[in-house]
């Protein structure tokens, strides 16, 4: 990835909704060069989607916790499929360290939240689980710091 892809993707993030053509104005480029830099970006998995970004809160759920999960012995592709059943998990990361699995999670209430976990907990293949409540978000999801200081 070079400058002018790095000055491409803060550009697309700022201006999410601008066409290929003002992409190109907006970097002093030819359009072709704009698109052909797209195509290769998203070949490369470098842009994953082109969607809006859905706020959850916004979305009727408003509590955002971070769950961490241990996990029987060889039981992990069990696990993550009975995660991956559950929708208001976000995500989950394979993590090293006391726990083996970190899942973001949102939820409408607190006892919903605690529904969530009950129903994490119902798979045989999870044996604990540690949640941690966000409060606030002091930084939210960026690139835009990693790609103009690479």
């Amino acid at each position: 990835m070079d400058d002018l892809d790095a000055r491409l993707l803060v550009t697309m993030r700022a201006h999410p909704r601008v066409g290929l053509t003002e992409l190109a104005r907006l970097l002093g480029v030819a359009r072709g060069t704009v698109q052909a830099r797209v195509e290769k970006l998203t070949a490369r998995g470098v842009i994953e989607d082109f969607g809006p970004t859905v706020s959850p809160a916004g979305a009727g759920y408003p509590i955002l916790a971070f769950v961490w999960l241990q996990i029987a012995q060889g039981r992990l592709s069990e696990a993550v499929e009975a995660l991956r059943a559950v929708p208001q998990i976000l995500e989950v990361h394979g993590t090293s360290g006391q726990h083996d699995l970190l899942c973001r999670v949102v939820a409408h209430t607190t006892e919903h939240l605690q529904e969530i976990i009950a129903s994490i907990l119902a798979s045989p293949a999870v044996q604990r689980t540690d949640t941690t409540i966000a409060l606030s978000t002091q930084i939210p999801y960026r690139m835009e710091p990693l790609l103009e200081n690479r």
